[in-house]
């Protein structure tokens, strides 16, 4: 297992990590939308075999949250790192969404410090931080709780998840000082949300950078379209879709680790092989190029060229505009839908949904790509509402 520096905090990470959103379930098939169905228990058995192999074979750093699997996540992980505590790192994150007072920050922390049946956390983050909730955050003094908990030694080490634009993401960088950051990043979301921009401009501020969704919820390692397996096939070193994705991540110097959620041992296996060998900067030139050319056609599959850049928002409606269209191009550029339809139905509220458009057109008016998005919004609720 080789590891890195997560950022000022010195602490010497492995560049896998272990992330516990999709453990192994009882009765599913361990589809991403059956693990990510809430009525669905972990395999207990299964999944405390897995975190019991990985901390053999050196991975120190394990990520959980609160909702994760309904809230058994953190309980689970707990059980499983009975005897075992000082070994590894743990990080868990406060739900955000559900604070509504100040109180709310002990609460929370105080419960999930049982749950882990722990008395202090490695690294404490709040959780999928964005303009809005953000905001939130400050006025409920946030800032103010870490600060407290730091002191006191319930956390070791703080930061925040990350779900927006980069424009926001530099303005919660730059104010506070963060430890660590996670933040979505593979080869086809270089520049989604954070991206390769923010990336760097955390690491050259001193902050380690924890990288989730480095196979896309596993939509670039499994169900791979023909054309794009024809193209890996063609490379002289023989690698899985999986290997390719993950090699490209670590390929950059700025990741302290990629967060990997492993429901099987033969996924686990490969992670840790991979993770033994792949060093910054180590992939060709060849291998670089070969990538590029998977994303260019994956691209060419899009049927709505939006780039995220999020000029559109906020709607007045509360529509999350390029997460509907992203969710939208899925459903072609992956053979998985019902993951695709998982995502619309379960994470996004209603008023985030496409059919909340009211066609008031102020999105149109801001895009710099001149999408027609209150046409290309009607297509998207149809093909994916279940």
């Amino acid at each position: 297992m080789l590891y890195r520096k997560l950022g000022k905090s010195g602490r010497e990470v492995s560049i896998l990590g272990f992330g516990c959103m999709r453990l192994p379930i009882k009765n599913g098939s361990q589809s991403a939308a059956d693990i990510l169905d809430p009525a669905k228990g972990i395999d207990e058995e299964k999944a405390i075999q897995l975190i019991h192999y990985a901390m053999d074979q050196g991975v120190n750093y394990f990520d959980t949250a609160y909702p994760y699997h309904n809230g058994k996540s953190e309980p689970l992980l707990g059980r499983a790192l009975q005897g075992r505590r000082e070994k590894i790192m743990i990080a868990t994150k406060l739900p955000a969404w559900l604070v509504k007072g100040e109180e709310d920050f002990d609460k929370f922390l105080h419960e999930q410090l049982q749950r882990l049946n722990t008395s202090y956390l490695d690294f404490y983050l709040l959780h999928g931080l964005g303009r809005q909730t953000w905001s939130r955050m400050k006025e409920l003094g946030a800032l103010r709780f870490l600060d407290r908990i730091l002191s006191d030694g319930q956390a070791r080490y703080v930061g925040f998840s990350f779900h927006d634009d980069s424009r926001i993401f530099k303005e919660i960088v730059d104010a506070y000082d963060w430890a660590l950051c996670q933040i979505q990043y593979n080869y086809l979301d270089r520049d989604y949300q954070a991206g390769r921009e923010g990336l760097e401009y955390a690491s050259s501020k001193g902050i380690g950078v924890v990288i989730m969704e480095p196979l896309r919820g596993g939509g670039l390692a499994d169900k791979i379209p023909g054309e794009l397996q024809a193209l890996w096939d063609s490379a002289p070193e023989k690698r899985s879709p999986a290997e390719w994705a993950l090699r490209w991540v670590w390929n950059h110097p700025e990741v302290s680790t990629a967060l990997s959620g492993m429901n099987a041992m033969d996924q686990l296996k490969e992670n840790i092989r991979i993770a033994s060998e792949m060093r910054p900067n180590s992939l060709s030139a060849q291998g670089l190029a070969l990538i590029d050319r998977v994303t260019d056609t994956y691209k060419k599959m899009l049927k709505i060229d939006c780039t995220a850049c999020a000029y559109c928002m906020p709607c007045p409606q509360g529509v999350n505009i390029p997460q509907n269209f992203r969710l939208y191009n899925e459903l072609t550029m992956f053979q998985d839908p019902e993951i695709t339809f998982a995502r619309y139905n379960r994470f996004l509220t209603p008023e985030q949904r496409a059919a909340n458009c009211a066609e008031c057109g102020e999105c149109e008016e801001r895009c710099p790509q001149h999408i027609k998005i209150m046409d290309e919004l009607k297509k998207v609720h149809p093909a994916l509402v279940r």
